[in-house]
């Protein structure tokens, strides 16, 4: 059985003392809000701080606020399921109710927060393990060791990044609110990100994730579609977030975003160009999700062959411009056996 580790649970009543809290303690201390990948990270010895500051009380970071019109503001930390059940999230941005519905299983959905996976940690199969299986094979460069195990002659980790959410967000051209303790500042979603396996997020050690800031509706449509082996609890293999701005039936403007094949969410601009002021027909559907699988470039660090993640981007392009045109598009998770 892996235990936690002995730690200090700091119980701040606000903002500002979970703020005060972070600085205080410095690199000992880390956030959890749910707890949900922490947790589990902390028992395999990959996470060892010594005093974790809780956010699950702060009402400051819980709730949706705003409309379509004139955008929506979402704390840190409400639960994904929350985020899910949204009617305004679900009927204005339907890739991202889709996307926080998809994350793990019902029960941590309930636990974990949409601050926490957007902050999610990386992934990787020699990562991923108990303390013992890692140390059987000498650690790897994410932790404990010096060599990245997928590419052994790269001086860079190459974890890959793990949420669901955070490449829809980047498509929706969301924002982020950070509060630290030299004040608030507010940035896009896209700049948090870092193309490292280890030091995957910009977030200054001091800052809180509070709030996830998005536009007005304003005539997107959105998609998400999500590979994973079984049909609940598994992280994404593949994640594609597609979002088109139409105006009656041409595109005026698209995003097409990537998960889990890098460290980074990642945009594939020369697909979304290619759909701006064009009909979403059938064979500009084809021809952009083929421009889509070329930055597609997984290595073997997560389930299924690197060669068929690939394969399935361009597939997921087609489903997911398919399902906005109104041509048909596919489930918005892909089952494997």
């Amino acid at each position: 059985m892996m235990r936690l580790p002995p730690f200090t649970y700091v119980a701040p009543r606000t903002l500002a003392d979970a703020v005060t809290a972070l600085a205080e303690h410095g690199p000992a201390a880390m956030l959890v809000a749910g707890g949900t990948d922490l947790y589990p990270n902390m028992k395999r010895r990959q996470f060892e701080p010594t005093v974790l500051v809780g956010l699950r009380g702060l009402r400051e970071l819980q709730g949706v606020r705003g409309s379509g019109r004139d955008g929506f503001t979402i704390g840190a930390g409400t639960t994904l399921s929350a985020v899910a059940a949204h009617p305004g999230i679900a009927r204005e941005f339907p890739a991202l109710a889709t996307a926080a519905g998809l994350v793990s299983s019902p029960q941590l959905r309930n636990m974990g927060t949409l601050g926490g996976n957007v902050c999610v940690d990386t992934r990787c199969n020699y990562y991923n393990q108990s303390y013992e299986w890692r140390r059987a094979i000498g650690f790897c460069m994410k932790k404990d060791g010096d060599v990245c195990l997928v590419a052994p002659g790269s001086p860079r980790c190459w974890a890959v990044s793990s949420s669901d959410t955070a490449p829809v967000l980047v498509s929706l051209d969301a924002r982020l609110r950070l509060v630290g303790r030299d004040g608030e500042r507010t940035i896009p979603i896209g700049a948090l990100y870092r193309d490292d396996g280890i030091q995957y997020l910009a977030r200054r050690p001091d800052e809180i994730l509070t709030d996830i800031v998005l536009p007005a509706a304003d005539g997107w449509k959105s998609a998400y579609l999500k590979l994973r082996r079984r049909g609940s609890f598994d992280f994404p293999v593949l994640g594609v977030a597609v979002a088109v701005k139409l105006e009656g039936d041409v595109v005026r403007n698209a995003r097409i975003v990537l998960g889990a094949v890098a460290s980074t969410p990642r945009p594939a601009e020369k697909a979304a160009a290619a759909l701006v002021g064009q009909r979403l027909t059938p064979e500009l559907i084809a021809r952009v999700a083929a421009l889509a699988a070329g930055p597609s470039k997984p290595l073997d660090n997560t389930d299924f062959t690197h060669p068929y993640r690939k394969k399935v981007t361009r597939v997921f392009v087609a489903r997911a411009l398919r399902a906005i045109a109104g041509l048909g598009g596919g489930a918005a998770v892909e089952e494997v056996a």
